[in-house]
Order: structure tokens, then sequence, then C-alpha cells
């Protein structure tokens, strides 16, 4: 066990300057560096078909951030010159994006793993019917957010009709080998709380999805992932009009779990911005929060070899990531939530 966390006041609860986080990591003789790069995660804009409450990008359908061609290319060019291993494309919804498709077969291509961040309605869009045979084609892994395996719980947190939907989208992935024991296409699902909570143990309710799923529609599927709500962007804007602001961040804080932090994504990812620009984690991005100075800030600058062991940039953000079992693109990082 560690020193015991510092008292953090209610009125010096914010999003930038990582102190009071940095303080806790100090009270369990922790720091936060990186390790070896293995994940190109790339945020390819804000374009989406759904205006979700807790999203921490703050995506919808009038967004207008979108990578260009020319970013792209750079993104191809990291991937082929460093050989790293995992290209994980997120959004938004990045279906939409219109060299989405250049990106992912240009990634298979160069040997990498492909992770696609598939919200499951976009494949009801226009041209967008033939996604699941494209992901069967290039073997990516399809990591699909839904928030419950309930229509009401869904629904209040996406929109009306999401959960149908999704519902079709994910036996039409099934249909095409997704999610099928034994097999080696992967379809992985993603939990977050609907409301200022934390994720419950995600062994546990990976077990309810995977039961309630099967028995009441026949859907299969490989993991669970349990991710915390962050306290930004469209989350934040809920927290603050429902008056629940400080006591999520109180929440956050008082269930940090030191064991968490070996695991976290930032020590193994670079973040891209639709731009072009390099960020330790895609939280850090929409807070526009980059990487330390002193290394390359784009990714036509990249150099994975600068970029192991350099100092994390923090905020009381962080607390998400570290908040029980822990929390990444992959889900909860220890085993046990309690420190």
């Amino acid at each position: 066990m560690g020193k015991p966390l510092p008292v953090i006041q209610e009125e010096s609860l914010t999003y930038k300057g990582g102190s009071d986080f940095e303080e806790s990591l100090r009270a369990h003789n922790l720091t936060l560096h990186a390790d070896v790069i293995t994940t190109l995660q790339v945020n390819v804009g804000k374009l989406c078909n759904q205006a979700c409450k807790h999203c921490h990008v703050d995506a919808g359908p009038q967004r207008q951030e979108i990578m260009s061609r020319e970013t792209a290319l750079q993104v191809v060019a990291a991937l082929r010159n460093f050989s790293i291993p995992t290209l994980d494309i997120t959004g938004g919804a990045p279906e939409l994006n219109p060299s989405f498709r250049f990106l992912v077969s240009e990634g298979r291509k160069l040997g990498a793993h492909v992770i696609v961040r598939h919200n499951l309605t976009v494949m009801f869009e226009p041209n967008q019917e033939n996604l699941p045979e494209f992901f069967r084609e290039h073997e990516v892994e399809v990591v699909c957010s839904l928030p419950y395996f309930l229509e009401q719980q869904t629904d209040a947190q996406r929109g009306r009709g999401v959960f149908q939907k999704s519902i079709e989208a994910l036996r039409r992935l099934n249909q095409v080998g997704y999610g099928v024991e034994g097999g080696n296409l992967i379809l992985n699902l993603v939990y977050n709380p609907v409301g200022a909570f934390l994720p419950p143990p995600q062994h546990a309710i990976e077990q309810d999805f995977k039961r309630e799923l099967q028995s009441r529609y026949g859907i299969t599927f490989n993991h669970l992932y349990t991710i915390t709500n962050m306290p930004i962007e469209r989350f934040l804007d809920y927290l603050r009009r429902t008056g629940n602001e400080g006591r999520y961040l109180r929440k956050l804080r008082e269930a940090f779990n030191p064991a968490t932090v070996e695991g976290l994504m930032c020590r193994t990812l670079v973040s891209v911005d639709w731009k072009g620009r390099l960020y330790d984690c895609d939280f850090n991005q929409m807070l526009e929060l980059p990487v330390a100075k002193g290394l390359p800030q784009t990714i036509a600058e990249f150099d994975p070899a600068r970029f192991a062991r350099r100092a994390i940039m923090t905020g009381s953000h962080c607390f998400g990531c570290t908040a029980g079992a822990g929390s990444s693109c992959g889900g909860a990082v220890a085993s046990d939530p309690v420190a």
C-alpha cells in the first residue's frame, strides 16, 4: 500500500494540468512513462451519424472535422516506416471518412492488425451496407459500442431506434462469421455506464451480455470491454447540467487504484488527430493536451524511438482510467478493483 491520497478540494477540480493526478501517483511511489509503442490510434474526425450523451469526442452529424487523404497517407507512411503492429481507427464514426477503407486496406497490406471502433448503426447509412463483408475481407477486429442488452437503456443514451438497428447490425456481423466461437473474426462489445457511475466488474457484465444477447436475439460475440465515462466534452456537460460534476470527480479520485497504472493504454499507444497532431491518448486529444514539448508533434515527424519512455501528459481526467479496475480502449486493466 502507498501513502494516503492527498485531499483535493472541490474548487480545485480541473481538467488540464496534472498536478492532482501526479500527486496521487507520487503517494504510491509511481510515475507514468511510456513503454515501446505498439499501437497507432487514429481519430479520423468527429463526423458521426449519432450524437451520444456520453461522447467525450462531442461527435455528431453536423461536425466538419474530417481527416484529409494527405494526413491518411502520412499515417500509412508511419506504419510502413516503423512496422507498428496495430492500427486502431476511431472517430466519430470512422467509416464516414472518405479515407477509411484506404486506411484499413493499406494497414492490412503492411501487416498491421487493424481495429475499428464501430457504432453499429453506421452500417445503415448510404453506401455502408457492405461493411460486414469489408471487415471480413480484411480480417478487421471490430469493437462495437452497445450501452446495454435492453432497448430502454440503450436508446436513452444513444437515441430512439438505436437499439433495434444495433441488434440487426450484430446479426449481420454474426452472419459473415464475426463473434463465432472458434473463428478468427473478432467481435468485441463496449459497455459504458448510462449515467455518472463506474462500470461494474467486467467479467460479470460480460457474462450477463453473452447470456442475454444469446437468449433474446441469438447474438454471439467474443469479449465485452467496460470503459469509464470520461468527464470531457458532452459527458462533462451532462455532469454539469445534472449537478453531478463534483460528486463524479470525487468518485473517480476515491477509486484510484495504483494497480492500474502499469496497464494504462497511454504507455504503449500514440494518438493521432484528424489534422495529424500527436497526443498521449484520445482523451488528451479532446482536451488539446499534446505530447510533451521537445517531441515530434505531428504524424509526419513521428519516430517511435523518441516516444518510448516519454513522460505522459496528465490531468484530472486521468483518474477516469485509474478508477476501480481501470479503463482503457481494451477495457479493464486490473483484475482487482480495490487498491
